[in-house]
């Protein structure tokens, strides 16, 4: 303990400052604290009013977000026509031009299909027009057994004037009576079968009757399917997303590949609906993809706001009367248009992130406008405008081929069977139309008529011996 008090007051003492120099070495510590402060005081001040000043003259104007993609058209390729993949001639990546043969299917059964409706509407054709040919030949039947019964009748009348004076036995006159009666029920036979034949071909004619209608449609239909066997590319475009492989037995409505053309391209920027107040169509956007970053900016074109929210187009639509209620904000789907001379100098593929900026200083057009239209070629093909065409005609040939050739058989047969008429046509008993209401119930002489004709003539010539 001794040697501690030793050793400590051995120490030399601090030198002790005097009071007013203490006093100023404070003060200017002091002083220098405050001219630090008042700079970053007076710094964020220039700041504030800096940005104040940026914010009222241009950033207010101005919506900006970073939910904002590139999109396109995505045309979907399917099959139309079942069948085996046979070739497949596109990959991914390739552009292709629309017409071009893209996927091939085996088109044995579709080309036999195609036959036998062939087959099936040359058949139906002569059917029909055999049923005129029937028709006409009743028509004939029917003419020719209306002479006959003319003829019995004026005999009949010639019978019975001649009765009185013995002239005329009873006998023929019974015997025409007779007659009569029976061509009068062979014209109503005769008659009913027209009539038959009237149900099925009447108020028509070969080429325009249902039947040949129905069996052409079948083959026009059979033709499609042959000719859809080849998968053809409906715009032009670039392949993506091929998944028809060689092998593979397709249905009409299968996925096979996506053509995306890449020449007409927009944004689709999800704008929070607190930002929406302002933008309407019209109004210029500033577009950075990220695939470029600051060293291009597309100048795009607002063309309309989406009607509605992603919510209600969800596959399962919130329903926030039912549960607990979480409150968040929507966002609202903003169409962008990008120019075309920009695309081509800086291609960009959709799907691609974008920063968007929209100048909502601009008065742009009315929020129940919009400037989306569909004019570019992707909207619209053209690669089936030549198959149904080409299937009326394929149709049209078949029937005129064997309507030609059923009439020209039709014709050669009558000149075979056809008589040289006779010179003296003084005595021809007058040829009726078929139709003639008279041919149909007989005015003069009808069934009953007939049979009160042979009573009257037997009343007159007394009875039989």
């Amino acid at each position: 303990m001794r040697m501690t008090n030793d050793t400590t007051s051995t120490l030399p003492n601090p030198p002790l400052s005097a009071p007013g120099s203490l006093r100023v070495h404070r003060k200017a510590i002091r002083a220098r604290r405050n001219r630090g402060l008042f700079v970053v005081a007076l710094l964020v001040l220039i700041v504030a009013i800096g940005y104040l000043v940026y914010w009222w003259t241009y950033d207010r104007f101005w919506v900006r977000t970073d939910n904002a993609y590139v999109t396109g058209n995505l045309v979907p390729v399917a099959a139309q026509a079942s069948g085996i993949i046979t070739q497949v001639l596109v990959e991914e990546t390739q552009f292709v031009n629309s017409g071009d043969l893209m996927i091939r299917l085996d088109e044995h059964q579709a080309y036999a299909a195609l036959g036998r409706a062939r087959g099936r509407l040359g058949e139906e054709v002569r059917r029909i027009a055999a049923l005129f040919m029937t028709r006409k030949q009743l028509a004939e039947k029917l003419t020719s057994r209306t002479a006959r019964l003319d003829l019995a009748r004026h005999d009949m009348d010639r019978y019975l004037a001649a009765s009185p004076s013995g002239a005329i036995s009873k006998q023929i006159v019974q015997n025409t009576a007779d007659k009569i009666l029976a061509l009068e029920a062979e014209m109503r036979e005769a008659q009913a079968e027209l009539d038959t034949l009237d149900a099925q071909i009447g108020g028509t004619t070969v080429m325009a009757h249902p039947a040949v209608d129905l069996a052409k449609y079948q083959l026009i239909e059979a033709h499609l399917e042959y000719v859809r066997q080849q998968i053809r590319a409906p715009v032009s475009g670039y392949v993506a997303k091929r998944r028809g492989q060689v092998g593979d037995r397709v249905h009409p409505g299968t996925p096979l590949m996506t053509i995306v053309p890449l020449d007409h391209l927009w944004v689709e920027a999800n704008l929070r609906e607190t930002e929406l107040e302002h933008v309407r169509p019209g109004q210029l956007a500033l577009v950075n993809v990220n695939l470029y970053g600051s060293k291009h900016t597309f100048h795009g074109t607002v063309e309309g706001l989406v009607p509605g929210s992603g919510s209600p187009f969800a596959l399962l639509p919130p329903d926030n009367s039912t549960g607990n209620f979480i409150h968040i904000v929507e966002r609202v789907p903003v169409r962008i248009a990008l120019p075309a001379d920009e695309l081509r100098e800086h291609p960009i593929r959709p799907g691609l992130s974008t920063t968007t900026h929209i100048n909502i200083a601009e008065t742009g057009q009315s929020v129940w406008s919009s400037l989306a239209t569909p004019s570019t070629s992707e909207y619209e093909t053209d690669i089936y405008a030549d198959e149904l065409p080409t299937a009326e005609a394929l149709a049209q040939d078949v029937l005129t081929k064997n309507l030609l050739l059923n009439q020209g058989q039709a014709e050669m047969s009558e000149m075979r069977e056809a008589k040289p008429r006779s010179q003296d046509t003084a005595e021809e008993p007058e040829r009726r139309h078929p139709r003639d209401p008279a041919l149909r119930v007989p005015g003069t002489l009808s069934r009953t008529g007939g049979l009160q004709m042979r009573e009257a003539a037997q009343a007159d010539i007394g009875p039989r011996e």
